[in-house]
């Protein structure tokens, strides 16, 4: 298992940020990403919003991956939740596989919420648990 955590600071509103984060995807910089559906989205009574989302994702293997995997197939799919809290400025969102997850597990989180010392920019926490399944080459 590997816990991986970083931060980055943007020089942007919280809600600027945000609202680029909801619309990333499709996007040219990122071609892997080649579809979003929206499972569900609501509002609760506290006025957060909830959103569950299905990524599709198409990736270029090496055929050494391929043949470890015993799968020509290259489309995964990535479940994403995201609770966003206008009243509070936060904004979280958690993925992970739900491909190929007999080899490899990746949960990861991200939250937004704006900078403590300038309020006009954005704290984004990234955290990331990676789990090798039965490969030899988890390390």
């Amino acid at each position: 298992m590997k816990i991986w955590t970083s931060e980055h600071v943007f020089d942007h509103l919280w809600e600027t940020v945000t609202t680029a984060a909801m619309q990333k995807y499709p996007n040219p910089m990122n071609p892997s990403v080649v579809g979003v559906d929206v499972l569900d989205r609501h509002v609760d009574p506290s006025g957060k919003l909830h959103s569950h989302r299905l990524l599709s994702t198409e990736w270029r293997l090496p055929s050494i991956v391929k043949s470890l995997s015993g799968s020509a197939r290259t489309k995964t799919y990535v479940r994403e939740n995201s609770v966003v809290d206008p009243v509070e400025k936060t904004m979280e969102l958690k993925s992970s596989n739900i491909s190929f997850t007999n080899m490899v597990l990746v949960d990861e989180r991200l939250t937004y919420k704006p900078h403590p010392q300038d309020p006009e920019k954005t704290i984004l926490t990234q955290e990331a648990i990676i789990s090798v399944q039965g490969v030899s080459l988890s390390s």
